[in-house]
């Protein structure tokens, strides 16, 4: 048999959870959808999309409600394939030569034409900041489409669905068949002239392969449900680049693809135009074990710095030459362009992939970030290459804000061996925050501290219980974590 009628293999990324203001990895098994190919007598007849158990009686019954058996004993085979999804039969006498289809409109499939086996996702991928949206606006926009579902509450079993922007529901559809209601929404906009790439769409029926098929061909890139997707819909849709948002309640939701489209900040709170990136690519040599995935306080020490940068800054990248360490972060990760070159190289690569023009780059061992400091760096830019702050050990590249006008003289040192970052400075405009200015906000420079031993990082624990002790356990205090 064709080995690529294999069934598509499922994503191994984490879900994560968001509540109360915070995005975790948590653990929910979607829903699993089944496509299985059915032949009868040397013919394709159909693909039936099913869950994948008792598929033999599924086969069966199909067969028999379509009239083409009525007793076991017209089967002489009924053989199914769970590895790669199909269903060979023959049965008693001949299928009919044409076989007219039946037009369904209910929750099930309905007519389609192998769309997600044509489909071509290249150019349909939306990553990092290039659609962002706010929790606050999913719940609002889901309340919005409740109250617009009048045909739900008179007789039951409408589904209804909308394309959002914003706050704002752009068009609203309503049917007995979930399927249904997106080809509604596609075929207003297409007679309106709306473009509705980078939209949001809501449905309050469950999430297929074919939803995010379609929703891709018209450029949907966040999809909400009050439901759940299938397995298959979230692997479609880490492919298409569209985050798939499922059990959208007001007690939280869960966010199964592309979680770095999720924005944790108020747009009012946060800095425009800047990326953050986490630099994640040190050996750890003195440490003898992994500084990023130090614990601290319930989370981890990349954990606490993601969810700090993330309450400034709408999108954070993590470079890193070993993702599948941090796949429980809701954001990018990247590799470095040119390996083994230290910091320098993590700079380049933070920056080379920004889809803003600056970056804020910090290290992932320094635990007492100044969001203070940090705001303070964003508002020198004024069209300067770098913005770097000075502490009593003289300029600090690890904490301090790089354009992609810096890009050429970077890529030049690392061509040449040179890892050096301070060594591209004199070739870029650069703006040196002073080590007073520095201090009027942290006296201790306690930004730019970082943990490098284990001697360094049972200190830090300790001065943290003694500060908690002292602000009577309420926690974080005076910007450090």
């Amino acid at each position: 048999m064709d080995n690529s009628k294999k069934r598509t293999k499922k994503s191994t990324k984490p879900v994560f959870r968001y509540e109360k203001g915070k995005i975790r990895a948590a653990e929910h098994e979607p829903v699993t959808e089944f496509p299985l190919s059915l032949i009868v007598n040397g013919r394709e007849l159909a693909t039936l999309i099913a869950s994948p158990h008792d598929l033999r009686y599924l086969v069966a019954g199909f067969l028999r409600l379509q009239g083409f058996v009525q007793s076991v004993e017209d089967f002489q085979m009924l053989s199914v394939c769970d590895d790669f999804g199909v269903a060979n039969v023959i049965i008693k006498g001949e299928l009919p030569e044409k076989l007219k289809p039946a037009l369904t409109s209910g929750c099930g499939t309905g007519i389609t034409f192998n769309l997600h086996q044509k489909m071509d996702f290249t150019n349909k991928r939306v990553t990092g900041s290039a659609v962002k949206v706010a929790p606050d606006d999913l719940y609002s926009l889901m309340e919005q489409l409740a109250r617009l579902a009048g045909e739900y509450r008179k007789s039951g079993g409408i589904h209804s669905a909308a394309v959002c922007e914003g706050r704002t529901i752009l068009l609203h559809s309503e049917d007995i068949g979930r399927h249904n209601t997106l080809d509604r929404i596609a075929g207003e906009a297409l007679l309106k002239g709306i473009d509705l790439s980078g939209k949001v769409l809501l449905t309050s029926g469950r999430v297929s392969t074919e939803m995010v098929t379609k929703a891709a061909m018209i450029g949907i890139s966040v999809i909400a449900s009050r439901t759940s997707p299938t397995d298959l819909a979230v692997h479609l849709a880490e492919e298409a680049g569209i985050t798939l948002i499922g059990y959208l309640r007001s007690s939280g939701f869960n966010v199964y693809s592309h979680p770095e489209s999720l924005s944790l900040a108020a747009e009012s709170k946060l800095a425009a135009g800047v990326t953050a990136v986490i630099l994640a690519g040190g050996g750890s040599t003195r440490m003898r074990s992994n500084k990023a995935l130090l614990p601290y306080s319930g989370e981890l020490f990349i954990e606490r710095i993601y969810r700090q940068l993330a309450a400034i800054f709408s999108d954070v990248i993590l470079v890193t030459n070993t993702p599948e360490l941090y796949s429980f972060l809701p954001c990018r990760t990247v590799s470095d362009i040119f390996p083994g070159m230290g910091s320098l190289a993590g700079i380049h690569a933070g920056l080379s992939n920004s889809e803003t023009h600056y970056i804020f780059a910090v290290a992932c061992d320094m635990p007492y970030l100044n969001e203070t400091l940090i705001r303070r760096l964003v508002v020198g830019i004024n069209g300067q290459d770098v913005v770097i702050p000075e502490s009593d050990g003289g300029l600090e590249p690890l904490h301090a804000v790089y354009g992609k006008g810096s890009l050429p003289a970077m890529e030049d040192a690392l061509s040449k061996g040179n890892r050096k970052i301070v060594d591209c400075f004199d070739r870029l405009k650069t703006t040196v925050i002073s080590r007073d200015e520095v201090a009027a906000i942290d006296p201790e420079f306690l930004s730019f501290r970082n943990i490098n031993t284990p001697e360094e990082y049972f200190r830090f624990r300790e001065e943290m219980r003694e500060e908690n002790h002292e602000d009577g356990g309420k926690g974080e205090t005076g910007g450090k974590p």
